[in-house]
């Protein structure tokens, strides 16, 4: 296989789900390279960027730019013979046909109102280029894989699919002491979380606030908005409703696993990280059907139709409150669910899927 570099542009923006997936990716790489299990491999990141918590790999810190002019004018020239790897949903066009791209879903397209008028601009542009300059796609799904293969014109066969992994969720101890600081009692509150942005659904759980309520219960809602990349939608609201904001891994493992069920209204996903993390937590799921998280959770969660139609979340929810050992059930099959999805084996997939040499990128 030819040399591989990854893009490490993601080590300078704000965590959401595609850094997420870049970090933990990028990290797995990292323990395959101290096992000798993998060709070294360099890490291309910007100046300044810290690239610490992975030591087993070949950092190149460079350039004077930053952010998108990086990657398009900087980076290609650095990458050089090597393979590039791009892992959250940009790369350099000038890379051309000797690069893999993971394009996490075809939202921009699918979902236009969720975006800025200038994010999506950009991103549908990009999107179009890249096969067109012979890149290799790469996303997370089967549905993800689907949508992009419609949306872009191209023969699905030419987008590779690596799922996501979960058990960084379970890397360090729960910080029970969320709980405390937000008045949350174990067992007595339902969690939420996503971003602001429309698809994500958050704005039908008034309802479920209102059944949690007569039931003496909360709805916590973990995560917070970017107005740089998405249009926001409403908050769910109501007395029971708990704004949580920001929160580490730490004290998301606490919520998911003192919380009576994640409910996961999302309306698109591209993967679904949430779900998996609270399944590997022991977390009943109560999910809408939308995106790529049936294929995700399969038989192991609760659905729900978010777009208005029955079920509705807050039935859903009235059955897993009223029906004898539906949580527990549901917890079993979570935890055997999360248990087939892995880091390691994702990455593994993606060393397969890269281009061994110019003539074979873009197939």
């Amino acid at each position: 296989m030819s040399p591989v570099a990854i893009n490490g542009r993601f080590l300078t923006q704000r965590t959401t789900g595609v850094q997420r997936f870049a970090a933990e990716m990028t990290a797995a790489l990292d323990r395959m390279a101290a096992a000798g299990a993998c060709k070294p491999l360099r890490l291309l990141v910007p100046s300044g960027a810290d690239a610490s918590a992975f030591p087993h790999l070949a950092v190149e810190r460079f350039g004077r730019l930053r952010g998108q002019a990086w990657e398009q004018a900087e980076l290609p020239r650095r990458a050089g013979d090597s393979v590039l790897v791009s892992l959250g949903n940009t790369a350099p066009l000038l890379a051309g046909r000797r690069q893999a791209v993971v394009i996490h879903d075809a939202g921009v397209f699918d979902t236009p109102g969720s975006y800025s008028k200038a994010f999506r601009a950009w991103y549908r542009a990009l999107h179009r280029a890249l096969p067109r300059c012979g890149a290799r796609l790469l996303t997370v799904s089967e549905f993800s894989r689907c949508r992009i293969a419609y949306t872009l014109r191209i023969d699905p066969g030419r987008i590779g699919v690596l799922p996501e992994g979960a058990e960084h969720i379970l890397r360090e101890p729960a910080e029970t002491a969320v709980l405390a600081r937000h008045g949350l009692e174990p067992g007595r509150f339902a969690l939420a979380v996503g971003t602001r942005a429309a698809h994500k659904g958050l704005n039908v759980l008034s309802e479920v606030a209102a059944t949690l309520s007569m039931e003496g219960m909360r709805l916590a809602v973990a995560g917070a908005a970017d107005p740089g990349v998405f249009r926001n939608a409403a908050d769910p609201s109501g007395e029971a409703v708990v704004a949580l904001g920001r929160v580490t891994d730490a004290e998301l493992r606490a919520l998911y696993e003192a919380a009576l069920c994640l409910i996961f209204p999302s309306r698109y996903e591209g993967f679904g990280l949430p779900p998996l993390e609270a399944m590997a937590c022991g977390c009943p799921v109560l999910a809408a059907t939308a995106g790529a998280v049936p294929e995700v959770c399969g038989d192991a969660a609760l659905w729900f139709d978010a777009a208005g139609g029955h079920p509705r979340p807050a039935e859903a929810l009235e059955r897993l409150l009223r029906e004898p050992g539906l949580a527990q059930d549901l917890r079993r099959r979570g935890l055997a669910r999360a248990a087939g999805f892995s880091w390691h084996a994702a990455a593994e997939r993606l060393l397969a899927l890269l281009p061994t040499g110019s003539a074979e990128a873009g197939r």
